[in-house]
């Protein structure tokens, strides 16, 4: 008989969760799943989510083992896979992350500049927490990490944790690929061979070619030049503004190199001026989500339960995140996938740090992942990324030895910060915002 698999879903209050739990439910042909398991450790949040979740699962597949918890033992023990996506701090939090810089003129953003660092600091502990928990009552499991800020968070297991067995990955480059995949006519991003390299929301595709190996990137190129990935939009009426001014703005970031092809985060380093003037200072980001999608889902999720039905709910499976059960599969069935991942260097950038956590195509099978060669990057990308590079080390570096010093580098070093004294200012700040989330700094 074929082998099923146990999950535990780390982040068992979050919005994505029930779209996680329908997407492994939708695939359980090619993965099949014989335990969910959500875990959090906030218990009221989560009790919303997991009811709704575990009525959806009555009706929908009874086969399937399924519990919520608070309690590590219980959450991790005969697991196979920890599928991790925990936000410390929750929205309130990132809403701090995001008006405290600008306060002072820089860029407000959950994963880049100073608030990024913010959120790096407190997502650490979090994350080894989780990966020490499975590690105690599920030495053999994998833990495919896709909490935010990734670059952060794999600097830190590198460091800290370099034997565990933990995948770090982004939904970011899957999703554009996506749309260049609709863009040249190919019906998904697995009809591409692509040449990617750089940090994690920090990188750049060299190489886009179909499976016959024909060259799509001339084709790509035009529309960039036009349009950025807006036109990969059209039409879909579930994209916010934030999202469709972010897909347009790839133009101008495209129009710096116009060798390749960039992620759409660049944007915040490259024209973070822009972002600051087209900020509102008392409505972020985090006040978008939290009065949109934070009140759909949970409202969504309350009205299953108090009608005990999920029929006719409108609960779906993330589409988008398809690439978490692509990783799972790859290693339990040593499929030989390749996947952008966020590794170990040693070398796949010949002319980068071989310490530094980039994220680069691999071949995913049971025995973990092997590198595919990038070669040398150009001298553009490799500046930007030592620079960057430099902030996340010195951002764990700071959380490890508990360095207030080596925190005011890493937020003077970001491209997005114009000056030392604007760091400290904004450092100090955070500080305050962040008791008992951060270590504490001397």
């Amino acid at each position: 008989m074929e082998k099923q698999y146990a999950i535990t879903i780390a982040g068992g209050g979050s919005t994505f969760t029930p779209g996680i739990c329908l997407l492994l439910l939708e695939h359980m042909d090619r993965f099949p799943v014989r335990k969910i398991m959500f875990y959090d450790n906030n218990a009221k949040r989560q009790e919303v989510i997991a009811k709704a979740c575990q009525i959806y699962l009555r009706e929908n597949a009874p086969e399937v083992e399924f519990g919520y918890t608070t309690d590590p033992e219980t959450a991790f023990t005969d697991i196979d896979f920890v599928m991790c996506h925990i936000r410390v701090g929750l929205y309130a939090m990132r809403e701090k992350d995001e008006k405290i810089p600008l306060k002072y003129g820089v860029l407000g953003q959950e994963t880049c500049g100073p608030g990024g660092i913010a959120y790096g600091m407190r997502s650490i502990g979090g994350v080894l927490e989780v990966l020490d928990y499975m590690e105690k009552y599920s030495p053999d499991a994998y833990m495919l990490n896709y909490s935010n800020p990734a670059a952060i968070v794999a600097e830190a297991t590198r460091r800290l944790r370099p034997n565990s067995k933990i995948l770090n990955i982004c939904d970011m480059p899957i999703d554009l690929e996506e749309k260049m995949a609709h863009m040249v006519g190919l019906n998904s991003r697995k009809d591409l061979n692509v040449g990617y390299y750089g940090l994690n929301h920090f990188g750049w595709w060299h190489k886009i070619e179909d499976k016959d190996g024909n060259d799509l990137m001339p084709q790509i190129k035009e529309k960039m030049k036009v349009n950025g990935f807006a036109d990969a939009i059209s039409g879909n009426q579930h994209v916010e503004q934030s999202w469709i001014d972010t897909f347009s703005k790839v133009k101008d970031v495209y129009a710096v190199d116009p060798d390749t092809i960039p992620n759409t985060y660049l944007k915040y380093y490259l024209f973070p001026d822009y972002v600051v003037e087209h900020s509102n200072p008392d409505f972020t980001r985090a006040n978008e989500v939290m009065n949109h999608r934070e009140k759909n889902i949970f409202t969504l999720c309350q009205s299953i339960i108090d009608k005990n039905t999920s029929e006719g709910s409108g609960f779906e499976a993330d589409a988008h995140a398809e690439y978490i059960v692509d990783l799972a599969c790859a290693i339990a069935k040593n499929t030989k996938e390749k996947m952008l991942l966020i590794v170990p260097n040693e070398g796949a950038i010949e002319n980068f740090d071989r310490t530094a956590m980039v994220e680069i195509p691999c071949i995913v099978g049971k025995n973990g992942y092997e590198r595919i060669v990038q070669g040398a990057i150009p001298q553009f990308q490799k500046g930007l990324m030592e620079q960057q590079v430099s902030v996340e080390k010195l951002t764990v570096a700071a959380w490890i030895e508990g360095s207030y010093q080596k925190l005011w580098q890493a937020i003077t070093l970001s491209k997005t910060v114009p000056s030392a004294r604007i760091a400290k200012l904004i450092l100090d700040d955070l500080i305050e915002a962040n008791v008992g989330y951060w270590p504490e700094l001397k």
